[in-house]
């Protein structure tokens, strides 16, 4: 059983910064996704093979940064720059089949439980 487990969430006023962190095992694909109430689940960012390549949505690019340290088996999601609408249940999700697609929530193996971040 794998268990990815994100922290870092909170509430922080417009224009503000939080940085998620998410305890992962070496996955070739780590993504994060987020979901407000009433929409569907989002991808937000996703990184191949550590950071090698990384992809955003457009709603956060320039804004949002995926890293990896994976000395620490832990994937960030640095956050600027925040919005209202960002405000969202943010989930860490791991392991991409190959031939995936990195945005689509349903084709990962793993997910973490989910940090909640409000923007105001």
């Amino acid at each position: 059983h794998v268990q990815l487990v994100e922290s870092g969430g909170g509430s922080v006023q417009a224009g503000g910064s939080l940085r998620l962190s998410c305890t992962a095992p070496l996955y070739r694909w780590v993504g994060w996704f987020r979901q407000a109430p009433g929409k569907e689940r989002e991808g937000v960012a996703a990184a191949y093979r550590g950071g090698f390549s990384t992809y955003y949505a457009d709603s956060v690019k320039g804004r949002f940064t995926i890293s990896r340290d994976n000395a620490k088996n832990t994937v960030y999601l640095q956050m600027n720059s925040l919005k209202p609408e960002d405000t969202a249940m943010y989930y860490c999700a791991a392991d991409l089949p190959a031939g995936g697609s990195w945005s689509r929530w349903d084709e990962y193996n793993y997910w973490g439980q989910g940090t909640q971040v409000t923007v105001s």
